[in-house]
């Protein structure tokens, strides 16, 4: 019952973000500029100079989006978690090289930008302009388009 239930919350949040993602362009575009998003900000969160109790702050913050995911569908958060492993050991060797903040910050912008023209193309406004879930939701979706997955 729990896992229908969790699903079907799942399901109808995918489903509502899909509405404003028809176009082959902007879903194209999605499948790079949403991890491109993604990453950039795991990188700026990372570039944050300070430690709570020994532990960066974006591990707090990644831990949260984590529950979050969690309470929608641990098969997405499994799906997720290799991808968001990546995209802090990318972002903690960048930090070392001294280059993070600039390198997240740039490309937050251009993915940005390129998000904005595929909705341009399709002729509808972000999600998120809906409701802020959505910018969680994103890479859940992205994840379900790119591997084919059914909910």
């Amino acid at each position: 019952m729990g896992y229908n239930r969790e699903m079907n919350r799942l399901s109808k949040l995918l489903a509502e973000y899909a509405e404003s993602h028809q176009n082959s362009v902007n879903i194209n575009i999605h499948k790079i500029c949403v991890p491109a998003i993604t990453f950039s900000v795991v990188g700026l969160l990372a570039s944050i100079p300070f430690n709570i109790y020994g532990v960066p702050p974006v591990l707090y913050i990644l831990a949260a989006v984590a529950l979050y995911y969690a309470s929608l569908s641990l098969k997405y958060l499994i799906l997720f978690f290799p991808v968001l492993f990546v995209f802090l050991a990318v972002a903690f060797y960048l930090q070392g090289l001294g280059v993070l903040w600039q390198l997240s910050l740039g490309i937050f912008v251009v993915a940005w930008i390129g998000q904005f023209y595929g909705h341009k193309v399709e002729g509808k406004k972000p999600s998120f302009f809906k409701d802020l879930q959505f910018l969680l939701i994103g890479p859940l979706w992205t994840i379900k388009t790119v591997l084919k997955l059914k909910d």
